[in-house]
């Protein structure tokens, strides 16, 4: 209930909870310094911890709960490593040429597929639970009866595993409160300080803000380490009815530690990848992500039947029809395995067996009669169990969907659930698709000092991913702090932030956060949206730069909560300016990265087949480009930079 609606329900003025102070100024010093505290900033924090080092963790939120598998998670994808896998490391990264032709993050993606495995084991010695230990599903096809591990997707190479993910964030809080972390909870990060506040010198620390009283944050540190997640409502904003709309992270995910290591003078790749939702609720216009009957992650390999019963066929990687329900999670004799990789070309296989690709079609042509159902009663009772009672039961996006349905009375043995999701949404409506920071191997960014892990990478995807990137980077970040000089702030770019985050509440009339979040929102669907164009992109670049000295300037806040949600906006305009500078750069259409320029329509020439890197030196935007594989060696290079 916002102040308004507070006053004319109870017709009082609405009355700050919390004791407010401006103007505390809160220092703190430390050797490794973590801004967010999700999986991937809990396991760097964790890891530098156990190297002995002093630690502080700054968190928006409450670390127990927070982040992306804050309320759960229910797969671990990218574990080859596990004891019943029948696949390497190196097979499972070969997907990423099929299916992203080679437009991924080598070094996070082959990190998780050597790491995870032993992440996750970490993860059971703190008290999560990763097997069936009760044999509940003894006997099924998707458990391995030796290790009693269950498994996604290829119940035959076995490489994702089912987990009680709901139970990890408190066990990651409980293992950084007995290492004796520091975690600043309620605390937005707003800035990172560069050593004698120059742009693109080593990071030395970060200011913030507690999102309760108010009071400001200096952090001093050696070695500093980013795991913020990537942006949400940078094209659809609503707050109406479903809340703030994110899709498979918080929707709170404002992109700040893109806007702060953008500002610091950090590299990014990919910025100027994006996609359609694929999902309804993640617009903001249909249901919770995976809370309705589906097919797909949390429900695979779910059997859909129409309204009359009738049964929507499968069709394997390579199109032909599946007609058992084992096949859809067994590979044939002609697949190598199953995964679960999102890529971009329309005509490359895809990696899972999924429902027929022209259902809408058939759909309308009265083949099958709508509505869709999902058919738990239709299939086993191990697989039935599995997808509704552990998966949606464990997913964060749907354990309240479990819970009530639960209550109600929903019965999945003789109920089914209707199918609500059946393709991509409207147009205009689009997401950023992973971009983010280019780092080494030890996942040092481009400027000395800052560390990055998590969606904080470009190409992040999943919570292996972020909590194995998370153990490596702080690791690294510690080696680094205990060979790094003393930090130095300036003084004068401390004070510049704190004016800076304070000026909305300055502002006697202003405009809201929200409306400054809608205007956004429209220039970037109307501007950068589905297709583009270089006059579309100028028109958008003009407008964003006429709201950033316009209308944020009038942003106006009454309380820390109304402050934080402003400067929330400001780091999604800031990241628009990022992924507009992006796009600009790039003249080639490119389907493996969902960009599409209606000015240069080849797709993929060999001559833009490279990344293009953006950053801010002096404050201007600076345009480059790095080679696809400048990774190097996979082997070689993880051998050289592991530390145990």
């Amino acid at each position: 209930m916002n102040p308004e609606e507070y006053l004319i329900e109870t017709g009082k003025p609405f009355e700050w909870q919390y004791p407010l102070d401006y103007n505390e100024v809160i220092e703190t010093e430390c050797d490794v310094l973590v801004l967010g505290g999700g999986v991937s900033g809990c396991f760097a924090a964790i890891a530098a911890a156990r190297k002995g080092l002093q630690v502080t963790l700054v968190e928006k939120g409450c670390v127990k709960h927070s982040g992306a598998a804050g309320s759960g998670v229910d797969h671990w994808m990218d574990c080859p490593s596990n004891p019943a896998s029948r696949i390497t490391p190196e097979d499972y990264i070969k997907p990423l040429d099929v299916h992203k032709g080679g437009y991924a993050n080598y070094i996070g993606s082959y990190i998780t597929a050597r790491d995870s495995w032993e992440t996750l084991r970490e993860l059971e010695e703190m008290g999560m639970k990763i097997r069936d230990e009760d044999d509940v599903f003894k006997g099924a096809d998707f458990r391995d009866e030796k290790s009693k591990l269950l498994f996604a997707y290829d119940y035959t190479t076995r490489h994702c595993i089912r987990i009680w993910g709901t139970q990890m964030k408190p066990a990651l809080f409980k293992e950084c409160k007995r290492l004796g972390v520091n975690m600043v909870e309620r605390t937005m990060a707003t800035d990172l300080l560069n050593e004698n506040g120059e742009q693109g010198a080593r990071v030395v620390g970060a200011t913030g803000m507690n999102v309760r009283t108010g009071a400001f944050h200096v952090f001093k540190a050696k070695a500093t380490v980013l795991a913020m997640a990537t942006p949400e409502r940078v094209w659809i904003f609503s707050t109406e009815h479903t809340g703030l709309v994110g899709r498979d992270g918080p929707p709170t995910n404002a992109g700040n530690g893109f806007a702060m290591a953008w500002k610091a003078g950090a590299e990014f790749v990919r910025m100027e990848a994006s996609s359609h939702e694929e999902w309804g609720g993640s617009t903001g216009i249909g249901t919770v992500m995976f809370g309705s009957g589906s097919n797909f992650a949390t429900w695979f390999p779910c059997s859909i039947v129409d309204a009359e019963g009738k049964e929507v066929p499968w069709i394997g990687k390579n199109g032909e029809i599946i007609d058992n329900f084992s096949r859809r999670a067994n590979p044939g004799p002609d697949d190598d395995f199953y995964c679960l990789v999102l890529g971009g070309k329309e005509d490359v296989s895809v990696a899972l067996p999924q429902l027929v690709p022209d259902l809408r079609e058939r759909i309308k042509k009265g083949e099958f009669k709508l509505p869709l159902y999902a058919d738990l009663p239709g299939i086993s009772e191990h697989e039935r169990r599995a997808i509704f009672g552990l998966m949606v039961g464990q997913e964060g996006h749907t354990w309240p969907v479990y819970r009530n349905l639960t209550r109600a009375g929903f019965d999945p043995d003789k109920d089914m659930l209707q199918v609500y999701e059946l393709g991509d949404a409207p147009l205009g409506w689009r997401r950023l698709r992973y971009g983010g920071v280019i780092t080494g191997w030890d996942l040092q960014t481009s400027v000395e000092g800052l560390f990055a892990a998590g969606q904080q990478l470009f190409d992040g995807m999943g919570v292996a991913h972020a909590c194995s990137t998370g153990r490596w980077a702080g690791r690294h970040a510690a080696e680094f702090a205990k060979n790094a000089d003393e930090p130095a702030i300036s003084t004068d770019q401390v004070s510049r932030e704190r004016q800076r985050i304070y000026s909305p509440l300055k502002t006697e009339q202003g405009i809201n956060w929200k409306e400054l979040a809608a205007g956004i929102a429209k220039v970037m669907q109307d501007y950068c949206g589905d297709t583009k164009t270089d006059e579309l992109m100028k028109i958008g670049t003009l407008a964003i730069d006429e709201i950033k000295h316009s209308e944020a300037t009038q942003l106006h806040a009454r309380n820390p909560h109304e402050l934080m949600r402003a400067l929330e906006i400001l780091d999604v305009l800031t990241v628009c300016e990022m992924i507009l500078a992006a796009c600009r750069a790039r003249k080639a259409s490119n389907s493996w990265i969902f960009f599409e320029h209606l000015d240069y329509p080849e797709n993929d020439p060999d001559d833009w087949r490279k990344w293009i890197t953006i950053k801010l030196e002096k404050n201007e935007e600076v345009v480059g480009e790095a080679p696809l594989d400048f990774y190097g060696s996979l082997t070689e290079n993880y051998e050289k930079y592991k530390i145990d």
